[in-house]
């Protein structure tokens, strides 16, 4: 039998000491048993295949991920931001909220430029799917832009101890929750053609940093990555330093490409690849 049809029968079984014991449940519909500390290896991998074999059944070939903070407010909700400001440091990140607004819309049109693409191969695989963590601000604009256009966007989304919901542009069927950064990281990376970074903070840093360093020792081939925003990204790091420390090469600061529009960014993907 399947385990489906074993789980209906466990399901009417007597109800005797035996049977309500712990010990009786079928292991795979034990759920404390799949959450004691020595199955870790195991919801890594349920977390890895479950992913995985749901985008492949979808026929995702390959994805557009687009990285940024969960912060920055759209243009319309900005000015609210200056509004509430209670003090000079409130009014001066407020400020610099609402200059950084302007990415929601160019994550936005970015969204819609690859979906509009339709970019499908002959085993009938679509590509350049758009793909975010699945929460607010700029991740909520690259869905809310691919769905605008009609087409299918893919939110990961993490478990997190403040409250935390997918953002209600994510195509329901594939959106994903998960335990493990590790493993959600890995996701992104698993089907990405190119990677979109906007201003963003820890999260987005570590997503950024770890991308740069797989393709600089080779652990991955390198793809268009399209940072957004230089003003932002050189006042918070000093990318030429780390070149004149010697702690990365020149041309390590040739990974990524520069960019302050969604129409530049698909530019440096469709040479890239060679698109029409």
């Amino acid at each position: 039998y399947k385990a489906q049809q074993e789980a209906d029968f466990a399901e009417q079984q007597l109800s005797t000491p035996q049977t309500r014991s712990k010990s009786y449940r079928l292991a795979f519909q034990d759920t404390d048993f799949l959450l004691r500390e020595d199955l870790r290896p195991v919801r890594f991998q349920l977390e890895l295949l479950k992913t995985e074999m749901l985008l492949d059944e979808a026929n995702i070939g390959s994805m557009l991920v687009i990285y940024g903070s969960a912060r920055i407010p759209e243009p319309e909700k900005a000015d609210a931001l200056l509004t509430n400001a209670t003090d000079d440091r409130s009014r001066i990140i407020a400020e610099r909220m609402k200059e950084k607004s302007r990415f929601y819309e160019e994550a936005r049109t970015l969204a819609q430029l690859a979906s509009q693409a339709n970019v499908t191969d002959e085993a009938g695989k679509r590509h350049f799917v758009v793909c975010s963590g699945g929460g607010p601000s700029i991740m909520e604009a690259a869905n809310r832009g691919a769905r605008e256009v009609g087409a299918d966007t893919i939110g990961l989304n993490i478990v997190l101890p403040h409250e935390q919901a997918p953002n209600p542009y994510v195509t329901p069927e594939l959106s994903f929750q998960f335990h493990y950064f590790a493993l959600r990281k890995m996701h992104f990376l698993l089907r990405a053609k190119a990677i979109a970074v906007f201003p963003g903070g820890y999260g987005t840093f570590d997503e950024f940093f770890e991308l740069l360093c797989l393709i600089q020792t080779g652990k991955m081939k390198p793809i268009p990555i399209l940072l957004f925003g230089r003003e932002f990204w050189t006042r918070v790091i000093n990318f030429e330093a780390l070149a004149e420390e010697g702690v990365i090469n020149a041309d390590d600061l040739k990974l990524f490409h520069w960019v302050e529009s969604a129409e530049d960014a698909w530019a440096v993907i469709r040479e890239f690849y060679g698109l029409d």
